[in-house]
């Protein structure tokens, strides 16, 4: 059998000064030429140009409009709901909202609670910055969005300026987010709560401070009715309600002035629930603001001229 013909191989002289390199270095050189690890990219550098003093002030603008846009939807709702604007085309504020914006009735109530949480942190806010750090272009870094301040709506003034401060810092300087204000709430309920001392059948004040579910009850009396942890079930003139601790003030009245009140209370919400019209309506609700524990002749004489009628209604169907 004939072999098959061997290579020749190409014959090389240490003399000789041609620089050809070997099989072996042209395969190392084509290796480390195919190993991405290895290779080397040469990146050109594009020069970003930087901004005008007039690109900076309308960059300044616009974030200012950006930041400030939930706070202006919650001003104007405000205006529109206080000066019954909405009047003309529907009969509630809640009905108006939904139809012309597609909000509901609470997504409504945040966007104007958290409008006041933003212009309360504007006006004593940045004047009492303690840390420097915390500031941007001289004033305190604020809120951005509705979400971010919920958390604060039912807090006082002062403890929305300490939670937001402290939420800036744990945010490392920046707009915290609502997750971390909320933490900041919790601590700071946390940390002032007091047992509830209220008792069943204590009479108390009400105190509506900026809570809008206690429009119109300001200075009203109301009998407790239940005890939690951190708010009373009462009983007033026109029903009951859940009412934080906050927003409730002893009248330190004797146990035989508490029961008198009760008895006055229940006449009064029978009377009141019966419907009668407006005139009598607005009486009952002036007995629902008594700062005494009795009533006055007059006063006892008119509510049980209302009882009379109601017991006469109801005693003819």
């Amino acid at each position: 059998m004939n072999k098959p013909p061997q290579k020749r191989k190409k014959a090389t002289s240490a003399a000789s000064g041609d620089s050809t390199p070997s099989d072996e270095q042209d395969l190392e050189d084509i290796s480390q030429e195919e190993n991405p690890a290895s290779a080397t990219i040469t990146v050109s550098a594009v020069e970003v140009p930087e901004l005008t003093e007039q690109e900076q002030s309308d960059r300044l603008h616009l974030e200012r409009k950006v930041e400030r846009a939930f706070f202006e939807a919650g001003k104007a709702l405000t205006e529109l709901r206080d000066r019954r604007l909405y009047r003309s085309t529907h009969k509630t504020f809640e009905d108006y909202c939904r139809d012309r914006f597609a909000h509901s009735r609470q997504q409504s109530n945040y966007l104007i609670a958290a409008a006041g949480v933003y212009e309360n942190l504007t006006t004593i806010g940045c004047q009492n910055v303690a840390n420097e750090n915390l500031t941007t272009n001289g004033c305190q870094i604020l809120p951005t969005s509705e979400r971010q301040v919920r958390a604060m709506t039912k807090l006082e003034p002062q403890e929305q300026q300490e939670v937001w401060l402290t939420a800036v810092e744990l945010a490392g300087g920046k707009v915290p987010t609502g997750r971390i204000v909320k933490d900041v709430v919790q601590r700071i309920i946390e940390r002032t709560q007091v047992p509830n001392s209220y008792r069943i059948g204590e009479v108390c004040q009400i105190l509506a401070k900026d809570n809008p579910e206690l429009r119109g009850k300001g200075g009203c009396w109301a009998i407790v009715n239940v005890v939690n942890d951190f708010s009373c079930s009462v009983r007033m003139w026109d029903g009951e309600y859940a009412v934080g601790l906050q927003h409730l003030k002893s009248d330190d009245y004797l146990p035989e002035e508490c029961e008198q009140m009760r008895v006055i209370c229940d006449r009064i919400n029978r009377v009141y629930s019966s419907g009668l019209e407006e005139s009598m309506q607005k009486f009952l609700e002036s007995l629902g603001k008594l700062n005494r524990a009795y009533l006055t002749a007059l006063e006892e004489k008119v509510l049980s001229l209302l009882e009379s009628e109601i017991t006469h209604k109801e005693a003819w169907g």
